[in-house]
Parts: structure tokens; sequence; C-alpha cells
């Protein structure tokens, strides 16, 4: 029966709610420290934050193509638990989902309007245009799934493969044997969890600030500090509720009814938008994301401060997250081949992400820039990004339904996110986690869901969309040294198959 394991729990634990109540006692020195220390990150190590998640892509077409792409995971024997479907709307429903929603629409603008220096573009043209959606492309699509598939398999491969303990640490069997010792196990396991809980509280905010978007637009409900909160508690009291289902209750009828949701509101907008211009833009986004990937994936001879408040902000985002997701996407991926998990990891989730960009990126580029049907870049500037795709999906049919069809998709996509999440975190911070007692104490799910929660809240109250962007870099800094020792630990493997696969 699993119990708390006090040396993961405690702190990070600790540690969050002493920032969150020095943040409320002395919420302007609180920030000024949190800047100050993103900052110094940013300045220090954006490089490393660029150069590493190009690895992490190239190491993924690497492993693809690659004799240990016909491994097994769980054996030669193992039985999968969930069909192909599940796994495609868990994986889609549990990354990056409440991350399309939020900034498809509002993100293209900021890059339309300010691109940034170096590389020659004049703002509000058409090489601005093409350069905003190519950036869509560049931030939602193979790289970020890249990071997460290479963190999740190899946790995989660790704890069904190699039969290795369900912990962070595992991760990092080929480098140590085995013999990393429970006391490094546990920090590293407590450090992620801190990162996740950060990388989390950056998600929710977005999603927060969305459904409040929502609110104002319906309900006429304005966006205060008290409405924020109470948001925050209805989405942490719904994603711990399905959390204590289960994995086979809750997550995967959210995923189920969330992808649905997903697809429809994509094929509306690809209708009755400006369906005839979308292909001809996606095909010039996607050809200058193609010519320009590997300069722009390592932010070469572009401005650097934008680099760092957009491409790094997102590699970081994504990395705090990528510890504590890699237990729950290598968990579900028993039964399943290497290619497999590559496929529905990063590939179709990839796939996905690129057409819901050109739909909703290029329908907002559109109306904008080329057709001016609606002033979007005046919304997100007067109103904020969260009102952006309510402000698109007013130039459309039945902008009410949709609008409100919206609001309940993003409510459902961070609920599904944090569903798995929580599970995870709640998993790694007890003892005796197995393949047979896969689940966590209840009051554990409580406790890191209401932290996750109430952090979301102080800094999108005290600092708005830039207190997003400082909780996912200060997250994403340790995670991704873990991340990087993990795919060394991976080359390693496919260097050497015999001496760990037997």
């Amino acid at each position: 029966m699993p119990k708390i394991n006090l040396s993961v729990f405690l702190p990070p634990a600790i540690l969050l709610i002493l920032c969150m109540g020095y943040s409320l006692i002395d919420p302007a020195d609180f920030l000024i420290k949190v800047k100050s220390a993103n900052d110094w990150i940013l300045y220090h190590f954006g490089w490393l934050f660029s150069s590493g998640t190009l690895l992490f892509f190239l190491l993924c077409i690497w492993i693809y193509f690659s004799p240990l792409a016909k491994l097994r995971i769980g054996g030669n024997d193992a039985k999968p638990i969930l069909t192909r479907w599940e796994w495609f709307s868990i994986t889609l429903c549990t990354t990056i989902a409440i991350g399309i929603l939020f900034w498809a629409t509002a993100e293209p603008l900021y890059h339309l309007h300010t691109p940034p220096g170096g590389i020659g573009l004049k703002a509000n043209s058409a090489e601005a245009a093409r350069f905003a959606l190519s950036t869509m492309f560049l931030h939602w699509t193979f790289t970020p799934y890249s990071i997460y598939t290479v963190a999740g398999l190899m946790f995989a491969i660790a704890y069904y493969n190699l039969k290795q303990p369900f912990s962070l640490g595992s991760m990092l069997f080929p480098l140590t044997g085995g013999n990393i010792g429970k006391g490094w196990s546990n920090a590293i396991d407590a450090v992620c969890l801190y990162s996740l809980v950060a990388g989390m509280a950056a998600s929710l905010g977005a999603g927060i600030l969305t459904v409040a978007g929502g609110m104002e637009r319906f309900f006429g409900v304005k966006d205060t500090p008290m409405l924020l909160l109470l948001i925050a508690l209805v989405i942490v009291a719904s994603f711990i509720i399905s959390a204590i289902t289960g994995l086979f209750n809750g997550i995967r009828i959210l995923s189920n009814i969330n992808t649905y949701a997903f697809f429809v509101l994509a094929l509306f907008v690809l209708v009755f938008g400006p369906t005839k211009y979308l292909f001809q833009y996606g095909f010039e986004g996607m050809s200058d994301y193609a010519t320009t990937f590997f300069p722009r994936s390592l932010s070469l001879k572009i401005d650097k401060s934008w680099a760092d408040s957009w491409t790094v902000f997102y590699w970081a985002n994504w990395l705090a997250w990528t510890p504590v997701t890699a237990l729950f996407l290598g968990r579900v991926a028993i039964g399943y081949t290497v290619r497999d998990f590559i496929n529905y990891n990063l590939v179709l989730p990839s796939l996905f992400s690129i057409v819901w960009m050109v739909i909703f990126s290029g329908s907002a580029i559109h109306m904008d820039f080329v057709a001016h049907t609606a002033n979007l870049y005046g919304t997100l500037q007067n109103q904020g990004p969260e009102n952006v795709i309510y402000a698109v999906l007013d130039q459309l049919p039945l902008p009410e339904i949709t609008g409100l069809a919206f609001l309940g998709t993003a409510f459902l996509s961070y609920v599904a996110g944090a569903d798995a999440n929580t599970s995870a975190m709640s998993s790694l911070s007890s003892t005796g986690i197995s393949p047979e007692s896969p689940e966590a104490a209840v009051w554990i799910k409580i406790v890191w869901g209401t932290l996750v929660g109430l952090i979301a809240w102080v800094m999108i109250a005290n600092a708005g969309i830039e207190g997003i962007k400082m909780a996912s870099t200060l997250g994403g800094f340790p995670a991704l040294f873990l991340v990087l020792a993990v795919a060394l630990g991976l080359v390693k493997i496919l260097l050497w198959p015999k001496a760990y696969l037997k």
C-alpha cells in the first residue's frame, strides 16, 4: 500500500508555501527578487535552453530510425492498457493543450506587430505575418513534444524494461547503473516536484486568464483578483476530483471529450473562417519554418531579449512540466514499441498542433492584417491576450455558442492535464508505487492540487502574463539539467544496447 515519502514531499512543499507566504506579505519585493532570478537564468543559460531542446529533437529522430525503435515497452509479452485513440487523446490533453488554446490567436499578433530585431522584418508586413506563423510552428510542435518524448521514453524503458522504481532517479539508470542512492534519488524527485508545481502554476495561470476572459465576455464579470481566485478554486477542485478517480476514470473520459471538442472547434473555424487563405498561409509558414528551423531554434541573429521572452520562455515551460509528466507518459505506454511511443508522443500531436495553428493563428493574422475585419491587436493591447480568441470567434457564425464551447474546452483542457500531473506528483511523493499499485493517497493529491492553484493565483494576480513567464523559467531551470542527463543516458543505450536491454 503506497505511503507518503516525507523526504520527497516536504522540501518542495515547504519551499513553495514559504514563497507563497512571502509573496502575500510583501508582493512588490517578492516580484523584484523573482524577476532578478529570472533575468539571471535567461542571461547566463538561455543558450543552453535553446541548444538542449534542439538536441532532444535530433535525438528523437535518431531513436526513431534505430534498432531501439523495435523494443516493446514492458517486454515482448506486455499488453497495452490503452487503445491507440485513448493514448493519443491523453497525450494531447496532458501536455500542451491549454497552451494552444490560450496562445494560438494571441501570440502571432505580437510577432506580427512587434517582430524581433536582427532579422530585418518590418512590423505589420507580409514578411512579419509569415514569420509569425512559422514561429508558432517552432514554439508549439516538434520541439516541445520532443522534450516530453525524450524523458517519457527513458522512464518507460527504465520502469518497465529495466525494472527500476517509480522515481525520476530511475531515468538516470544508464549513467548510474542503479547506484544513485536513495538520498540522491529523493533529492532529484523533490527538485523536479518543485519544477512541476512552478510549470503547472504557469499553465494554470494561462487557463485562469482564458476562463476569466470568457467570463467577462459572456457574463460581464470584471477581471479582479477575487474572480481569478474563484476560477482557480473551481479548476483545482475539478482536477483534484478527477485525479482521485484514477487513470481509467477521470482522465481517460476527460481527454476523450476534450479531443473531440478540439476537432469540432478546429473544423468549425476552418469551414467558416478564411478557408481559402489558410492553406496558402500554412504553406508559406511551413516553408519558412523548415528553412529557418536550425538558426531560430538556437536563437541566432535574432534579438536576445525577444528570444528570451518568447522562445526560451517556452522551452523553460515545457521543461518544468517534463520530468514529472514523463512519469505519467511513460506509465501509460506499456505494451507499445519505442517507435509507437515517438509516434504518439511526438509525431501525431505535433501534426495536430500544426493544423491547429494554421487554422487559428492563420485566421487571427488574416482578420487583423489582411481583411481588417477585426482590430485584434487592439483587443490584445486593451483587454489582454485572453480575450483575443473571443474576438476571433465574434467574426464567425454563432459566436455566443462557439465562445461558450471554447470556454468549456479551455476549462476541460487544464483539468485533464493537471489531473495527470497531480496523479504523477502524488505518486512521486509516495513509497510503494508499482504497476500493481499505481495510485497515491487521496490527501496527497489534494495538497498538491491546492498548492498549484494558490501559486498560480499569486503569480497572475500580482504580475499577470509576466508572472506566468517567470514561473515557467524558474521551474524549467533545474529540470533542464535532469533532461540533459536523461538524453545522455539514451545515447548510451543507443550506442551499447546489449549492455542495458538484455
